[in-house]
């Protein structure tokens, strides 16, 4: 290596050891240790719902870091591959390949269990219970338990990777590996906007109030756009060729975009202008059998702190962005 490459190369070395010294350290409780399939933080990070390997489904109290429910998803205990919590804290959802249960928060009985026409992919959950579902065959089903009604979308022509519901139940939005976002009325199937990305759409968003709506795609693609005129926003600064997204959630105030992704990153975005305003890394363990973490779910809380749940079984809390 000749002097310009060495100095390149350890140069390179001082930047990387100096992002990770600036880092700060985030308040970490470790919440839940065997292996999880996946989990949902409620919107203020009071609750939390875990898909885990041994006692399927744990409901967290947060205020109180207490285990309030212990459930197991459908007859024979199939294993949750998803979950979701209503942004009203009154249900809990979970999803496996083959079926799908509704709970109620308040006194933790079952409401419901449905079988599904192709295996479950997806799942959101709004404040009066209706459950939306992303199928591998391309089609959604908006299932109303109060009402007992099926609405089936079937804009999409391949596998449903994303869903998101509106907290009032009204409006649905769904990506697929066509390519392809739809948002549409969750009660009648009927679509008001569609979006083409450059590649499959891994992860949507549904801001509370539906006026935001938030895709991205298997590169680097991340889009915001208003719901009601079908136009751009922004686009998330992403300065890297790929950037997954394993998560995504809305602020209460629609000023910022909160993500995960499967290598472990936490980033707060600024939906006016899609750049980012902090990036952290979650907390390694010392497993032998878990090398990386995948960011599950993330929210805000009331004081402006971000909070992380991951598949390392850790909830962290992170200083309130500048």
């Amino acid at each position: 290596m000749n002097r310009n490459g060495l100095l390149h190369f350890c140069t390179l070395i001082a930047c990387t050891l100096l992002l990770s010294a600036c880092q700060p350290k985030p308040e970490v409780n470790s919440l839940v240790a065997e292996p999880s399939y996946d989990a949902s933080l409620s919107p203020h990070a009071r609750y939390l719902l875990v898909s885990s390997t041994s006692n399927n489904l744990q409901l967290w109290d947060l205020t109180n870091n207490e285990l309030k429910y212990q459930w197991i998803h459908g007859k024979a205990g199939g294993t949750a591959i998803a979950t979701a919590l209503s942004d009203n804290l009154k249900y809990a959802a979970s999803l496996s390949r083959d079926s799908v249960a509704l709970w109620n928060m308040d006194d933790g009985h079952p409401l419901g269990w449905w079988s599904l026409p192709a295996n479950g992919q997806c799942l959101a959950l709004a404040d009066n219970g209706t459950l939306l579902i992303g199928l591998t065959d391309g089609s959604v089903m908006s299932l109303n338990h109060q009402t007992d009604t099926l609405i089936k979308f079937l804009g999409h022509s391949e596998k449903v990777n994303s869903v998101s519901l509106s907290a009032d139940g009204r409006w649905a939005l769904s990506g697929g590996n066509d390519n392809q976002v739809f948002l549409w009325q969750a009660n009648t199937g009927q679509p008001l906007h569609q979006w083409l990305l450059p590649s499959r759409v891994l992860s949507v968003s549904l801001s509370q109030d539906a006026s935001l709506a938030f895709a991205a795609d298997s590169t680097n693609k991340a889009d915001i756009w208003q719901t009601q005129t079908g136009k751009s926003v922004s686009s998330l600064k992403i300065k890297r060729r790929t950037m997954n997204f394993s998560t995504a959630r809305f602020t209460k105030d629609n000023q910022t975009l909160l993500t995960g992704t499967p290598a472990r990153e936490v980033s707060v975005w600024r939906v006016a202008d899609g750049k980012m305003r902090a990036n952290w890394q979650v907390t390694r363990v010392e497993r032998a059998q878990i090398k990386g973490a995948v960011v599950y779910s993330v929210a805000e809380t009331i004081n402006g702190q971000i909070i992380s749940f991951s598949s390392n079984g850790l909830l962290e809390t992170w200083p309130k962005p500048d």
